[in-house]
């Protein structure tokens, strides 16, 4: 058992909040009871996960996506209402940690998916060196990085470039990170990897010769806050349980 404030400090500096302009609050976002004994990790702060949550006793969600998004509507209506009075009416926190989860060196999203992968980050390039960098031992084809991705994680991806391309050095970054397409083609790599896909991705990718591939954006993202999740239960003695909501995107 630890107590809610004691928690969220630790995670806090453990999570380099600071490094980060971020484009929602970092930490505890809803305050529940005062003791944790049971965090709930998962993808996103639906209110699918906080009815699964409050179903096995959880007292603490964590997640990458939370709420209190930048340029939303802040009025507390509609679907936010909802989700938040649940979590208000059964005191169950809710801590989200968006940016410094993706970038962090040992538990974030971007380490996690190469563990996952076998490929182990030699750089970090990009604004708040988000992402990861490496050239792997064996030349690949860029089918049979799309069929590891696949395999590793139990969905389609989609692939953009010739299937017969070589490749050796990679850049990736989960989640929506389409945008650094420019930036990954800048650092010359073969072959970018990230959760979503864009229309313009097409087009800067057949035109600058670097391969892409859409993973999904949740099915990239399920792994850092599971590490986060495990590393808390083990400092403080606490339970753990990952939920996974299907999200086909």
């Amino acid at each position: 058992m630890v107590k809610i404030n004691e928690l969220n400090h630790y995670t806090q500096q453990l999570m380099q909040v600071e490094r980060f302009k971020d484009y929602c609050p970092n930490g505890l976002q809803v305050e529940g009871r005062t003791e944790v004994r049971k965090i709930v990790s998962g993808v996103t702060a639906s209110m699918a996960l906080l009815e699964a949550a409050h179903k096995v006793g959880a007292d603490l969600i964590l997640v990458h996506h939370g709420y209190f998004w930048k340029n939303e509507a802040p009025e507390i209506v509609g679907i936010k209402q909802r989700r938040i009075k649940f979590l208000l009416t059964h005191g169950i926190n809710l801590m989200a940690y968006h940016l410094p989860l993706d970038a962090h060196g040992e538990l974030g999203n971007n380490v996690q998916l190469g563990n996952l992968l076998g490929f182990k980050a030699q750089a970090y390039i990009g604004a708040d060196s988000l992402l990861a960098y490496t050239e792997i031992e064996a030349v690949l084809t860029l089918s049979e990085v799309a069929t590891m991705l696949e395999l590793r994680l139990a969905r389609r991806v989609m692939v953009i470039g010739d299937h017969e391309k070589k490749i050796k050095k990679i850049a990736w970054c989960t989640g929506a990170a389409q945008g650094y397409m420019e930036q990954a083609i800048a650092s010359g790599v073969d072959l970018y990897i990230s959760g979503e896909i864009s229309e313009q991705t097409t087009h800067q990718s057949i035109e600058s010769g670097v391969a892409y591939i859409s993973a999904g954006h949740h099915a990239t993202e399920r792994y850092g806050v599971q590490a986060l999740g495990c590393h808390l239960a083990q400092k403080f003695n606490l339970e753990h349980q990952f939920i996974d909501i299907h999200n086909p995107v």
